[in-house]
């Protein structure tokens, strides 16, 4: 299976180098190329200068993913092409989060891997020319911040600036996901704006929640006023979820964790529904649209690096069944009806399914997940293999093929499936995904503490208390035999479990099912959610 998921790295790649490099990503039908750095969001191309050669996004996205599988030939190679030749002064309109998650996040993790292992390089003498590159760009993000808010812009001229007349719409992830690759530019050229700034905008999207501790979707930069008031797991929100919990884990800092663990415990409690994740209005908590998005896919993921392996389990084999189902996993499914969603029919390659496999096999090494991943390995080479690479899926329900091969199958789908079936490139070593797929490694410099319960001489005390990995911020590797409650747990309101309406119920700790109040006045599992 290594050796498979190998060959569909180097079928991409391979056609990508060929028929697209330098511009950003491939177009596999037709053996041709898009600048998609600039038309992600259907950018109209009159931004674009007539010179503009793209910026090699699939090469650097796919850097990481040539150290994992080995190949330090090919990652030299693209170091030296980059060093030599990638410059950002363009007059191109980008989106400020994509660009970020992609091009930014992935020179800073390739440059960290590179300065760490400079005897991987044979032809050249690294000269930290990817860092260089990082922060040029870093500070043309910047202007993107300079709003009433501190919430920037969604779209950003790498030449000019902020365009006249920008749209101020941007989403919950657009101005909420910037922290890690911006806090880690920081670190590493001792220049705090970039953190700042980032910083700066997650806490003022913090305050905005409701008393509920949830978030809507879209909103306004200048005002700070929500203009999507229904959100959920999925599209758009993502991974604001996501960075509030790998920033605790690369930065150490509680503010991170606080957050994540009142937004972690509201999506339980108002977003959850047996093993979906429905959305629901940020107000009143009420649902609103039954519809699983495959962006969701995540969250089994990022529920196993909390602990809650449970539910994480659960929620994985709903997405696998819809992947069966269709043989790919569809952009929108409706629940209710169980079925496709009229319009939203299409499969752009993914990585969020073979992502949570990927964890869920390190956490449990239950042999079941390495048969999810040759599944979900022969769909993609059934289904979405053609000559020029591999292509995105316009209608799952026909397999009609669409003329794009995105970036992110290089930087993640690939990766995950491989480390699926050959860790041991991070085997030993501790690293953070961002949510493109590209590793940082965690080091103690950059936290500003280490929380006690990772205190060697303090693991002894876990094995005498029953606890979630959750409320005591402890990896679920430092206690294992212990009797570990899943992370979704919300406590009653009384110690006593006295009620008077199910709203003083909590979620059962081991099963994660809402509690309800009984006519005798006890909180209790009366009834179950199915």
């Amino acid at each position: 299976m290594r050796d498979k998921v190998r060959s569909m790295f180097y079928h991409a790649y391979d056609n990508y180098m060929a028929h697209a490099f330098p511009h950003d990503e491939l177009k596999p039908l037709t053996n041709n190329f898009t600048d998609s750095l600039s038309e992600l969001g259907n950018l109209n191309l009159q931004f674009l200068p007539q010179n503009y050669n793209g910026s090699a996004l699939s090469l650097i996205e796919s850097l990481s993913t040539l150290l994992v599988l080995g190949n330090f030939t090919e990652f030299e190679k693209g170091v030296m092409w980059l060093s030599e030749n990638l410059t950002f002064d363009v007059d191109a309109r980008v989106n400020l989060f994509e660009c970020n998650i992609r091009v930014l996040g992935g020179l800073i993790s390739a440059h960290i891997l590179a300065s760490e292992n400079k005897s991987w390089f044979r032809n050249i003498s690294y000269n930290d020319r990817l860092l260089h590159l990082a922060r040029d760009l870093g500070q043309r993000f910047l202007p993107a911040f300079e709003t009433p808010t501190g919430l920037p812009y969604a779209w950003i001229n790498l030449k000019h600036g902020v365009m006249e007349n920008e749209t101020t719409e941007t989403s919950t992830s657009g101005c909420g996901s910037l922290i890690l690759e911006m806090g880690a530019l920081s670190r590493l050229t001792s220049d705090s704006r970039f953190e700042g700034a980032a910083l700066r905008a997650l806490r003022k999207l913090w305050n905005m929640r409701s008393s509920l501790d949830l978030l809507g979707t879209t909103l306004n930069v200048l005002t700070g006023e929500w203009i999507e008031y229904s959100s959920g797991i999925g599209a758009g929100v993502d991974s604001f979820y996501e960075y509030l919990l790998k920033a605790y884990i690369l930065f150490g800092s509680d503010e991170y964790w606080d957050m994540f663990h009142s937004a972690y415990l509201a999506v339980q409690k108002y977003f959850r529904h047996g093993p979906w994740y429905h959305e629901a209005d940020m107000r009143s908590g009420k649902a609103t649209y039954w519809q699983l998005t495959s962006l969701q896919a995540f969250w089994p993921g990022l529920q196993t690096l909390v602990g809650d392996v449970a539910a994480a389990n659960l929620s994985h084999r709903e997405f696998f069944y819809v992947w069966k189902k269709y043989g790919v996993l569809p952009e929108r499914y409706l629940l209710e009806h169980a079925t496709l969603h009229p319009t939203e029919r299409y499969y752009p390659l993914r990585p969020e399914l073979a992502e949570s496999t990927y964890y869920l096999y390190q956490a449990t090494k239950d042999p079941w997940y390495l048969e999810v991943g040759e599944s979900i390995v022969a769909s993609l080479n059934s289904h979405t293999k053609v000559d020029g690479g591999f292509a995105s899926v316009r209608d799952v329900s026909t397999m009609q093929l669409e003329d794009h091969q995105h970036s992110f199958f290089l930087s993640e789908t690939c990766k995950y499936l491989y480390l699926l079936y050959d860790d041991s490139f991070v085997a030993g070593r501790n690293f953070v995904f961002t949510t493109e797929g590209h590793p940082l490694p965690v080091r103690s410099l950059w936290h500003e503490r280490l929380p006690e319960a990772y205190i060697t001489s303090n693991r002894t005390s876990f094995k005498t208390s029953r606890m979630s990995p959750l409320s005591s911020q402890v990896c679920p590797e430092m206690i294992r035999g212990a009797k570990v409650e899943s992370a979704c747990h919300v406590p009653d309101l009384r110690v006593n479990h006295r009620c008077t309406s199910d709203a003083e119920c909590g979620i059962d700790s081991t099963s994660c099912r809402k509690r309800t109040c009984s006519i005798a006045g006890y909180c209790g599992l009366w009834r179950f959610v199915h």
